[in-house]
């Protein structure tokens, strides 16, 4: 981007200790280089005294990312900062993950398609073949590999060899029916989003819409975490929830569902991926708009 770009070039995202001066010190080492911040967003955590910051800024041509890491290597190192600098220039990667319900991949590449999502499809991996003709559609490379009790460790094993290739910036595990290994989980963690089919932590298992009719619910939900070992577990990015009632089927649950499973799992990987998610413990700070 040229030095007259309005639009930000990077985005910084840190968390530390809370201590006066944080905001101060790297406020002006961005402006030592000749950025200019165009979003400033920060929280502090009162409970374990820990601060979080979020800055979308334009660097100067000339001034890449490595040069503005090495200029705030020692604020990092004074405060023990948790710091990380993303450069706008190279779109984010994303590996989608997907089995039989194809709506929310569907959901996600359109969103692509118009823009609203601004990423690259490093490819598609199914355990079913249902998905290939949505990625021959849209030009992706696609992955059918099946996977049973037997066959499971060399499967992930597949997959993992598919992200040492790729490098991905993030997994997507979109209806994925799939429980990722304990070393995948850990592996991976902060960098795959799983989508819930409820409103965490209720109905978890095989056909949570019929048994939430079962039980007359007045409210159905989704909810997008990053992968854990704990299924379904994971810190939790974005939820979202609809009233129901007790004229409606459980297919009409099922079909509100859907929408709301591709709403919200695009959402969370529009937040991560413009880098508004910040890790903290086993919840999340999120920085939205």
């Amino acid at each position: 981007m040229s030095e007259t770009s309005s639009e930000p070039t990077h985005i910084l995202t840190l968390s530390c200790a809370d201590r006066p001066g944080i905001v101060a010190r790297v406020a002006g080492e961005i402006a030592a280089f000749g950025g200019n911040i165009a979003e400033s967003a920060q929280f502090w955590d009162r409970g374990p005294n820990r601060f979080f910051m979020r800055i979308a800024f334009i660097a100067p041509g000339g001034v890449d990312r490595d040069a503005i890491l090495a200029r705030l290597a020692p604020a990092a190192e004074e405060f023990g900062m948790d710091l990380q600098v993303a450069d706008l220039a190279r779109p984010p990667r994303i590996l989608i993950l997907v089995s039989k319900f194809d709506h929310c991949l569907e959901h996600l590449l359109y969103q692509i398609r118009v823009g609203w999502l601004k990423a690259e499809v490093a490819g598609i991996v199914s355990n079913h073949d249902e998905a290939a003709i949505i990625a021959v559609r849209a030009g992706l490379p696609f992955h059918h590999w099946p996977v049973n009790k037997a066959t499971k460790a060399r499967q992930e094993g597949l997959i993992e060899g598919l992200i040492e290739a790729e490098n991905p910036d993030l997994i997507v595990l979109a209806r994925y029916m799939q429980v990722m290994s304990n070393e995948f989980s850990a592996r991976h963690f902060g960098k795959a989003i799983n989508i819930h089919h409820s409103f965490l932590p209720s109905f978890k298992g095989a056909k949570p819409y019929h048994q939430a009719h079962e039980r007359g619910v007045k409210l159905i939900g989704a909810t997008a975490h990053y992968v854990t070992a704990e299924l379904d577990e994971g810190p939790i990015i974005e939820q979202e929830t609809e009233r129901v009632g007790h004229a409606q089927s459980p297919e009409d649950l099922v079909a509100t569902g859907r929408d709301i499973e591709s709403r919200v799992l695009a959402r969370a990987v529009k937040l991560h991926l413009e880098r508004r998610v910040l890790l903290n413990g086993r919840k999340t700070v999120v920085f939205r708009d």
